[in-house]
């Protein structure tokens, strides 16, 4: 890694079609939009069919993750990643909801932001709370990641042994503290 860049992990998904797109095309043509928005492209997951999160909200995702280099800061990055999802249709009416691309910034290196106590609210707040609260501000890494399957699974694709900066825990052992039928319903459809 060069001087002034950083490698961050995103994971992408989608679960509704775009302008004729299916979702695994939508996937591979964002991954291309970031590339040309000068986000490098490091590694990139297989393409997985997901079930909708929660459960009934939707139709079932196609989700991927990526390792990209960047040079901005996390929220450049993350305001780069809001634009190739408006520009893919993304229409953020409410929270869960089903959406033509989803580009969640999940990591940037070791990074905790804002900070451990910050970091540490979200990442303990219970299920319920989650439905109905959001933060105001970029937490990474993503406070919830080490209890999602379909962001775990792909990212061990790529990421096996990248090591969570405040759990002290690598992909591999985060995603095997998951329970066995949640990893496999996160099912491989695409190289």
């Amino acid at each position: 890694m060069t001087q002034g860049k950083v490698q961050i992990l995103v994971a992408l998904g989608s679960n509704l079609p775009w302008q004729g797109k299916a979702s695994v095309n939508i996937l591979h043509e964002a991954l291309s939009a970031c590339e040309e928005a000068g986000m490098a492209r490091v590694a990139q997951s297989r393409i997985f069919a997901t079930p909708c999160f929660p459960a009934g909200a939707g139709p079932d995702y196609a989700n991927a993750c990526a390792q990209l280099e960047v040079e901005k800061t996390a929220e450049g990055t993350l305001a780069q990643l809001h634009a190739i999802e408006a520009a893919f249709g993304r229409k953020r009416i409410s929270r869960w909801a089903g959406r033509t691309l989803d580009l969640d910034l999940i990591a940037m290196g070791d990074r905790v932001l804002p900070d451990r106590a910050a970091w540490s609210h979200w990442h303990r707040l219970p299920p319920e709370a989650q439905a109905q609260e959001a933060p105001d501000r970029l937490i990474l890494p993503h406070p919830r990641l080490q209890d999602r399957a379909f962001v775990l699974v792909p990212l061990a694709d790529i990421a096996p042994d990248w090591t969570h900066p405040v759990l002290g825990l690598t992909v591999r052992q985060m995603l095997g503290a998951l329970p066995q039928a949640e990893i496999d319903a996160v099912r491989p459809i695409s190289t």
